[in-house]
């Protein structure tokens, strides 16, 4: 018995990263060939195998549980589905069709509301109420779909780099950072602005025949079906949890607290919210917590920071590149997984969380698989009969990835 329990211990370092590479290639990938599995479901299958071959004990998985971004991302979607549920981004949306007076004014719309609403609301939230809309916008203006989805996706993406609540990866990031909610918009903010500008030029300038038209007729869209009560409950709560966040309050509690003042209720049924929780993402995330968590474990950890130390003390462009081809490799929330528990022993830790938040934020845009809220926009246009493939997706996403990722190396230069 002696014997085989040294020689599981001498295997376990070897199967737990199998087991660590075979999960973050799954998630990478989104699928296992011949199985039902999505990207929730490969993290929590490997975290499990991880913890059964003893590469991480229970107790040590339930450490590694990042509590505050679980807290503030189930918080963020209960403020998101009442918000949604009273109407706000259909009415958002339908305002936007309004001032448009030509084919560049509407994209130019779509993608400033996209990027500003992401920010504050999560991107994939936005992308999946806009879709829709911007489909039925262009079926009624007779236009070509695709360029209007471009924007509204790049946007959503580059739009969600300048704050804290804008993706997952971001609230990895601000909750591990300390970085007060207001100092890390007040960073990143002009290059989003900055990238939101070009994503509309590239796509004007790709799509020319689209935009050369001059004047277009607003289309009569039905009025949006409002819950007003709600709607107003809804965005005083979103109003407090902002003033929270600016006045310093620990961004997850203030989160919580505008959830539950909105689950304060005698209209909207809980079930009927919490129907709309996206809980995959839920265990997607709690599941990379634990693979990331057992690469501390087993070990690696001293061998993954001799290998980014380097990198980080180049300074932020070649933090940038490997930041984007990690992004690319594993996706983006893995990607700042890796890097989280070495970063404050770096350099300047306050430049390398920007840095990672810009790169792996804009990493997104470069292909159709680069993000969650790409292949919402692709699955929900295809379900209406429009085709967003992925070498039409890259006609404008590289140049608008490539183009926005030197407009935010040069502006952190700038600013550190």
């Amino acid at each position: 018995m002696d014997n085989i329990a040294a020689t599981l211990t001498l295997l376990r370092p070897g199967a737990g990263l199998a087991i660590i590479v075979i999960t973050l290639i799954g998630v990478a990938v989104g699928r296992y060939p011949g199985l039902h599995m999505d990207r929730a479901t490969i993290a929590l299958v490997g975290a499990t195998a991880l913890m059964v071959i003893g590469a991480i004990s229970l107790e040590q998985a339930y450490a590694a549980l990042d509590l505050d971004t679980l807290t503030l991302l189930l918080a963020m979607m209960v403020l998101n589905t009442n918000l949604m549920l009273a109407g706000f981004f259909r009415l958002a949306a339908g305002a936007m069709v309004r001032f448009a007076r030509s084919t560049r004014q509407l994209l130019g719309i779509i993608i400033l509301l996209s990027g500003l609403l992401s920010a504050l609301f999560l991107n994939d939230t936005i992308v999946l109420m806009f879709t829709p809309l911007v489909l039925e916008l262009a079926a009624l203006l007779k236009r070509q779909p695709i360029p209007y989805l471009m924007g509204l996706v790049a946007a959503a993406n580059i739009g969600s780099m300048a704050a804290i609540t804008g993706n997952p990866q971001n609230m990895i990031i601000g909750v591990a950072s300390g970085i007060p909610f207001l100092t890390f918009s007040g960073y990143l903010l002009p290059a989003a602005l900055l990238g939101l500008g070009l994503a509309w030029a590239v796509i004007v300038a790709i799509y020319r025949q689209e935009f050369a038209g001059g004047l277009i007729q607003t289309p009569a869209l039905p009025p949006p079906r409002l819950y007003p009560p709600l709607l107003r409950k809804s965005l005083f709560a979103s109003g407090l949890m902002l003033i929270a966040f600016i006045g310093g309050a620990p961004i997850p509690l203030a989160a919580l607290a505008a959830a539950a003042l909105l689950l304060i209720t005698r209209r909207v049924k809980p079930e009927q919210v919490f129907r709309e929780i996206n809980w995959s993402l839920l265990v997607f995330f709690s599941g990379l917590f634990i693979v990331t968590g057992a690469i501390e474990t087993l070990g690696f950890s001293a061998r993954l920071f001799a290998l980014i130390r380097p990198i980080a003390a180049q300074g932020v462009a070649a933090l940038t590149l490997t930041a984007v081809i990690l992004s690319n490799l594993v996706s983006n929330v893995p990607a700042v997984l890796l890097f989280r528990p070495f970063v404050p022993a770096l350099p300047q830790p306050e430049q390398v969380w920007l840095t990672l938040a810009m790169a792996t934020t804009l990493a997104g845009n470069l292909t159709l698989l680069g993000s969650v809220a790409n292949l919402i926009v692709a699955e929900l246009a295809r379900g209406r009969g429009v085709e967003l493939s992925f070498r039409e997706y890259l006609k404008a996403g590289v140049p608008i990835t490539l183009l926005s990722l030197v407009v935010g190396v040069l502006w952190l230069l700038f600013l550190f």
